[in-house]
């Protein structure tokens, strides 16, 4: 933070603490001239205004208000760039990357700085640390437990759901079904493939995703055409002409999605011939898909969760469409 805005902080802050006490001593003092309880001439709805003090208790009250900012504003960080006393924090306010936060994590962690995220991180560890092992890990190895077998366990299952919906949900739902853009994880369409391994590789390192969009290549009716066949791959009524020159056209996304349009889970190319659709399966929408093309991001959290979460929540994933396995 700048000098500028440190000095606008604690002015404001400071100065507002002022004028409420000046208001409070200002309430606190006669202005009228009159005893205690004296009549002074108003009446509102049949209640007379007398000239009583404010309540004593009211007033310690609002006077212990001050007192507990002033020592608030003393400990902890609230002016500007002043730390506090106690050199509290609740995280490191100046990474960038991820790689400095589990450097700034780790050295509070080490140093036994007052970091709030680092000591409630250390203590997560200390204590669900040893739960995460057991689930994830062979009985005295540091062999991951297969997929499969992981998911058998029930504990270990919903551990694995847990850490989805803290994690994973904000893009592919609660329920694990997916939005527009985000795939649905509980059936068995799989950009990248649902074997055990392509799941735990999906999240480990995660996924780029892009398509480009084929206007300028194939012009209006080119995608048109295009459009047509590929609505028709997934058994849709469509003009069988256009189709047919759609078909011809079609040479230029085979490269990905097959002659067949069956996809290509090397490269994340969908399967055209079911009626799953990442972006809508209406004509406007494979319109849009076609003409700008699409792109999409799945990020690594092999250095957010660490190996044993992620094997956790991928054996949930899979779980999810072989619950019958």
């Amino acid at each position: 933070m700048t000098t500028f805005w440190s000095l606008w902080i604690i002015i404001i802050t400071v100065g507002t603490l002022l004028g409420c006490a000046a208001i409070l001593y200002w309430c606190l003092s006669d202005k009228m001239g009159v005893e205690d309880g004296a009549d002074m001439g108003h009446e509102y709805d049949g209640i007379r205004e007398l000239n009583n003090p404010l309540p004593k208790w009211w007033t310690y009250l609002f006077v212990s208000t001050f007192v507990f900012a002033a020592i608030y504003l003393a400990l902890y960080p609230g002016l500007g760039n002043f730390k506090g006393l106690l050199g509290w924090q609740s995280s490191n306010q100046t990474v960038q990357t991820l790689a400095e936060s589990k450097q700034a994590i780790e050295g509070a962690q080490q140093n036994k700085q007052l970091d709030q995220y680092a000591k409630e991180l250390d203590d997560a560890d200390t204590y669900f640390g040893e739960a995460f092992r057991r689930l994830a890990y062979v009985d005295g190895t540091d062999e991951l437990k297969a997929i499969p077998d992981i998911a058998q366990d029930p504990e270990a299952v919903k551990v694995g759901q847990r850490l989805f919906i803290q994690n994973c949900s904000q893009c592919h739902g609660s329920d694990a079904r997916g939005q527009t853009g985000f795939p649905n994880l509980a059936d068995n369409a799989w950009l990248y493939g649902g074997e055990p391994q392509a799941i735990v590789t999906t999240i480990m390192q995660g996924r780029i995703g892009q398509m480009p969009g084929w206007q300028a290549a194939l012009g209006e009716q080119g995608v048109k055409e295009v459009v047509t066949y590929t609505l028709s791959l997934s058994g849709r009524s469509v003009n069988a002409k256009e189709a047919e020159a759609g078909k011809a056209r079609f040479v230029v996304c085979a490269a990905c999605h097959g002659t067949d349009g069956k996809g290509n889970p090397a490269v994340g190319a969908p399967d055209l011939t079911d009626q799953t659709w990442l972006f809508g399966g209406s004509r406007a929408a494979v319109t849009e898909t076609v003409t700008n093309g699409r792109s999409g991001v799945m990020p690594a959290w092999k250095d957010i969760l660490g190996e044993d979460k992620v094997q956790l929540v991928s054996a949930y994933v899979w779980s999810l469409s072989n619950s019958d396995k």
